[in-house]
């Protein structure tokens, strides 16, 4: 296992993470439990959840799992997060999530998806930084983080603001432009960087064709996916979320096996990418929540079929969301334009105008 400096806040953490949001047998507690042996005896120490994984059943499990390792004598640290920004509602949250986890106190807590500057701007309002300077002070958190979907310059805004001891936010082959400017905070305020999506919301392994760029020798797509982001030397952390105890090993021989580029060889490799990867929707559903029940996520994932893989005809594509989803391209046209969907969405993506084409496909 490789471990990285975690910012300023002298822990060293495994550059490969558990992430606890894909649990593929979440009512199975002993089977997930496992998972998290088998990764931790594999040299993982750092663990994520949240309290709407599966409900709270993700961090139930993360607190069965963490009492294993006590038991076992195995070193991890342990993340989550929180949306409320209150104190009250913070603090009520986290004694919640303390007693869930099994732990006197959580290493990384998180500001949770700040999709936009006006909605930290509210929170901040709310006293949510107070409140979380006051839990530190007490104990109950060690370091605070906070988790985005901003792109670009904004994401830089976000981060320099001074509090912050680590951000987690998504990168990948995938949409790594959207992102690169979070590094420049990252530098400059020498925070623990931690990678969410590794694999772009599964888009890379189901076109390995088309990501082949990625690739040294005979590897994988996913060794390839995830060795393309160890190579970025500010990287803390990518989290991986394991669906089951097969693809924590892969993962494990993935980095036991890992030889990194140099710099230049990096940007060798994004200068290749150039020209396909604009616009693809990374499927992180923010978006699910049309009032006219317009199934926006279906409609993206098939786009980007359409976007990915030129040689697909237009019936094809089709095909597979009336195969896939019982979805027709009709239900499209019942978009109002109110523009929740983009106002949603973690990339920017022209969603209105896309449901506009597909509308059209006949």
């Amino acid at each position: 296992m490789i471990y990285r400096e975690y910012g300023a806040t002298g822990k060293k953490t495994s550059l490969l993470g558990f992430g606890g949001m894909r649990f593929d047998s979440i009512e199975d507690h002993d089977k997930c439990v496992r998972m998290m042996v088998t990764a931790a005896q594999g040299g993982i120490n750092y663990f994520d959840t949240a309290p709407a994984y599966f409900g709270i059943k993700s961090e139930t499990i993360f607190g069965k799992g963490f009492a294993e390792l006590r038991r076992l004598n195995l070193p991890y640290f342990c993340a989550t997060k929180t949306f409320k920004s209150t104190e009250k509602g913070i603090r009520g949250e986290i004694e919640a999530q303390l007693k869930r986890l099994d732990i006197p106190s959580i290493d990384f807590y998180h500001i949770w998806c700040i999709r936009n500057l006006e909605e930290w701007q509210e929170r901040k309002k709310d006293g949510i930084i107070d409140a979380l300077k006051k839990l530190k002070e007490e104990g109950l958190i060690k370091h605070i983080c906070i988790s985005s979907h901003l792109l670009g310059d904004e994401i830089k805004e976000l981060l320099m603001e001074g509090v912050f001891e680590g951000a987690l936010f998504g990168y990948s082959a995938l949409d790594f432009r959207a992102r690169e400017a979070a590094f420049k905070a990252v530098k400059a305020k020498n925070l623990g960087a931690v990678i969410m999506n590794p694999l772009g919301g599964g888009v890379i392994p189901q076109h390995p064709e088309r990501f082949a760029f990625l690739k040294k020798g005979s590897e994988g797509i996913v060794s390839a996916a995830l060795s393309f982001l160890w190579d970025h030397k500010d990287i803390t952390v990518t989290l991986v979320g394991f669906e089951n105890e097969g693809q924590i090993k892969e993962s494990l021989d993935a980095i036991n096996a890992y030889k990194p580029r140099s710099e230049q060889e990096l940007e060798e490799v994004k200068s290749s990418s150039c020209g396909f990867l604009d616009g693809i929707c990374t499927g992180c559903a923010y978006c699910d929540n049309c009032p006219r029940g317009i199934p926006i996520l279906r409609y993206m994932e098939v786009y980007n079929q359409k976007l990915l893989d030129k040689s697909a005809s237009l019936s094809d594509i089709k095909n597979r969301l009336s195969t896939n989803w019982n979805v027709d391209t009709q239900k499209a046209a019942e978009c109002t334009s109110c523009g929740q969907c983009e106002k949603d969405c973690t990339q920017h993506i022209n969603i209105i105008a896309r449901l506009g084409e597909i509308a059209g496909w006949r």
